[in-house]
């Protein structure tokens, strides 16, 4: 089962973007909608109308749904779940997600989040992968999560699974500062494209990929524009490598897991620039 809200966890929309191409790729099937009357505040997340073949009007109401996927060559299927995190009654909502996910026989979890980050544009994204069953970390490749302090709903729903045995991990991308207002394909790829390798399905990806060379150069050409940007960067390139070189003495993934657990704390709960 694979996971995005939009909110809190999705810095530049990088992990729904990427759910939604999974879908797209995998030409997933709508299965079932999580009811948005009461787990929403419509006065913050309000619905929004739309004209249906320019003529009669329809509400669209802030909500997840959950799709179901069959890819050629995988070992299992996928469950998505793609919406927009809550405002009300986390408890009932994560504990329902993973009665659900128990009987549909889900075996793993797994969660896709992007953070705001001091790392360039230029360079290959930063994606974290967290998991808190150490069998899980050591198979996978991942990280043990040892994060105190504020969290979202990928938090409370991964203890909902956690209390019904179901093993979960969550990757997380890191997105720059500076442009962090606008949505991040090159993000969203490179957490789709680390999702591959953790669960064993290859999604087709051309279009996002086009988006992400298009982003980057757009980025490049405004940054350009900017002497003081441009300096800015500059000076991150220079820290990330200096980090790279650095991580080639540490376990892969530990350097990022201590900046993001950094800046969740630095939060004090509040969302993320963008989200």
């Amino acid at each position: 089962m694979i996971c995005a809200f939009a909110g809190w966890n999705d810095a530049a929309g990088a992990a729904t973007t990427a759910l939604t191409s999974i879908a797209e790729s995998l030409d997933a099937d709508l299965v079932a909608q999580v009811d948005p009357e009461d787990f929403f505040d419509f006065q913050a997340n309000r619905p929004t109308i739309r004209l249906a073949e320019g003529q009669s009007r329809e509400i669209e109401w802030p909500g997840n749904v959950l799709m179901t996927a069959s890819p050629a060559g995988a070992e299992r299927d996928l469950v998505l779940l793609a919406g927009t995190e809550p405002n009300l009654r986390w408890r009932t909502f994560s504990e329902a997600l993973a009665e659900g996910a128990e009987q549909l026989g889900v075996e793993m979890l797994i969660t896709l989040g992007a953070l705001i980050a001091d790392v360039a544009h230029t360079l290959p994204v930063p994606i974290t992968g967290l998991a808190s069953d150490a069998e899980m970390v050591e198979r996978l490749d991942l990280t043990r999560s040892n994060y105190e302090g504020p969290t979202g709903i990928v938090g409370v729903l991964h203890d909902s699974c956690g209390q019904r045995g179901i093993p979960s991990a969550s990757l997380w991308a890191a997105v720059p500062h500076y442009a962090a207002a606008v949505p991040n394909p090159k993000a969203a790829l490179a957490l789709l494209r680390r999702l591959e390798g953790l669960v064993g399905v290859a999604v087709e990806a051309s279009a996002l990929e086009e988006e992400a060379d298009a982003f980057e150069g757009q980025v490049s050409r405004a940054v350009a524009a900017n002497p003081e940007i441009a300096e800015m960067v500059t000076r991150l390139e220079e820290q990330q490598a200096e980090q790279l070189e650095l991580d080639d003495e540490v376990p892969s993934g530990e350097s990022l897991a201590r900046e993001f657990e950094r800046y969740l704390r630095q939060q004090g709960g509040g969302p993320p620039a963008g989200a």
